[in-house]
């Protein structure tokens, strides 16, 4: 996997007065901790972050660069980003150390490709999961998974014993787990005497009753 290069530098813990200064001046508060170092409070170049890594899909490899020798280099996931709900400027970033030489656990894109027989028939694709957990090395954590659907006719679905990850890469998840399948179309064909019915009227094609049959008879007589 490639790794996405971020300046990083050690700032002092603080609160909202330290943390406003800081993203006025264009960078924004983090945390790099990990199994093997305490949480260190750092801070990264708001738009360098915005351009390389938060459009980003699936798990990527940060490396630092840093004047600091205890961040120079070191690598690690991303594991949480608090952006502001107006501007979608970055107000807070966890950094997740990773060991290059330790397996870890990551969610991976699921990527759907072709297109489902079944939808030629009139079904509806049907995602029921959008990534899955693996195992692997850091190095070998794949961008993403592709799930051909393309021999799917309605009703079927594929599972996770189906999937055939990278080499080097273990799905973690239930095997009888759905990822994707096919549903039969919404919208049912309406029998035409449905249709035409009407509650309290005649069906199609029935006679309509004559005048005054089925109405007792008066009989007349003068009072």
């Amino acid at each position: 996997m490639e790794q996405v290069e971020l300046e990083a530098e050690p700032r002092s813990a603080g609160g909202k007065g330290p943390a406003g200064r800081l993203r006025r001046a264009g960078k924004a508060p983090a945390v790099f901790y990990g199994p093997k170092r305490q949480t260190t409070s750092i801070a990264i170049d708001s738009r360098e972050f915005l351009l390389k890594v938060s459009a980003l899909e699936g798990s990527h490899l940060i490396r630092f660069r840093s004047s600091a020798p205890d961040l120079a280099d070191k690598v690690a996931l991303v594991k949480e980003t608090q952006y502001h709900p107006v501007t979608g400027a970055v107000l807070h970033a966890d950094f997740y150390e990773v060991d290059m030489a330790e397996k870890l656990r990551v969610r991976v894109p699921l990527h759907f490709t072709g297109k489902a027989a079944g939808v030629a028939l009139g079904g509806i694709l049907q995602p029921v999961q959008r990534d899955i957990e693996v195992e692997c090395l850091p190095a070998d954590i794949p961008e993403f998974i592709n799930i051909d659907v393309s021999s799917l006719n309605i009703h079927d679905a594929v599972h996770v014993s189906q999937v055939q990850p990278p080499d080097g890469v273990r799905v973690v998840y239930d095997q009888d787990a759905t990822l994707v399948t096919v549903l039969p179309p919404t919208v049912e064909e309406v029998k035409v005497e449905e249709a035409a019915a009407v509650e309290g009227a005649p069906a199609e094609g029935a006679a309509a009753p004559e005048a005054g049959k089925g109405e007792p008879e008066k009989k007349g007589g003068a009072a």
